[in-house]
């Protein structure tokens, strides 16, 4: 079987592993020159959230547009381009072709065919999100702090986040194509279901633990690398929380195209006359906590979906 899996899906294979090697090509040759350029370049303690490091990240990104256009898109494309060329065909093809009459009537059991194929399928996925995680940390002693965590995008990228998303689309493919018997219906789904996932836990992760109180006086912007933050909210004079400061206290000029100067000076208003601003975040030192949180979640949606498969597959065999 594990040779029959080879033959039948090699040509997906050796594609996703030379795209895999191109990628990895150029992230790490835009990472090599991109540590010359920061090395050659740099302001002292930059790269960094200093206001002096502000030129250089502006720099970074212009020159290597391209990777940052990786990093932006990359995490819910990958994911989502496994489930619908890896997942959805797994069963919805053999069904379209009418091929699992034969495949499952030989002497090769129903459920020893969906271990197997989603057995090495399934591992070599994992394999493939682990090894776009080591591509996109080559970028990590360019960037530094930088969006780590607070970036729900690189943050998917990164750690053991990228093997549970693929899996996670991998194994919604599979279900797809078990419950709808038909390729083009599971892509469908796969694509719906990995842009409803990711949004909808990256707004769960806010409860993966009780987020950090920060008391500002001077200012609404945490300069505290990077954190997550979850809300933000202002403080009277006497302490109690409000959902925005009251009418009058502080006169708001109208927009005449300096909106952000006009917003600086209405702050330092409230700040003069004892308001204080409350930040809600998670630290980054959550990184990890929150990676095996997400990998957890996402692991048991795949083992319900692998079930789901199953289940469907060994009742209706023809």
């Amino acid at each position: 079987m594990i040779w029959l899996t080879w033959r039948q899906h090699r040509a997906q294979i050796l594609l996703t592993g030379g795209l895999l090697a191109a990628l990895g090509l150029l992230l790490l040759g835009s990472a090599v020159e991109a540590r010359l350029y920061v090395a050659g370049h740099a302001p002292p303690g930059c790269p960094g959230r200093a206001a002096a490091c502000w030129d250089l990240a502006t720099a970074l990104s212009d020159r290597y547009d391209a990777v940052y256009t990786v990093f932006g898109w990359m995490p819910l494309v990958a994911p989502a381009l496994v489930g619908v060329f890896w997942g959805a065909p797994l069963l919805g093809r053999e069904y379209e072709r009418g091929t699992q009459k034969l495949a499952w009537t030989q002497a090769v059991s129903v459920r020893r065919w969906m271990a197997v194929k989603l057995g090495v399928l399934g591992g070599l996925v994992a394999a493939g999100g682990l090894l776009l995680s080591a591509m996109v940390a080559l970028w990590r002693p360019v960037l530094q702090r930088e969006d780590w965590f607070g970036n729900i995008g690189v943050f998917n990228m990164v750690g053991v986040a990228p093997a549970a998303w693929w899996l996670y689309a991998f194994a919604m493919g599979v279900a797809g194509g078990a419950l709808f018997r038909r390729t083009l219906p599971a892509m469908a789904l796969v694509v719906a279901g990995m842009a409803l996932t990711m949004p909808v836990l990256f707004k769960l992760s806010a409860y993966y633990a009780e987020p950090v109180r920060t008391v500002l006086s001077t200012s609404t912007v945490l300069e505290a690398g990077d954190d997550r933050l979850v809300r933000g909210a202002w403080l009277d004079p006497s302490g109690t929380e409000l959902s925005s400061p009251p009418a009058g206290v502080c006169a708001r000029r109208p927009d005449t195209g300096q909106s952000s100067r006009n917003q600086e000076a209405y702050e330092r208003c409230l700040f003069g006359k004892g308001y204080r601003y409350a930040v809600y975040h998670h630290p980054a030192t959550r990184f990890w906590r929150f990676q095996w949180t997400d990998a957890a979640i996402l692991a048991v949606g795949s083992l319900a979906f692998t079930g789901v498969a199953v289940h469907r597959t060994s009742r209706r065999r023809v």
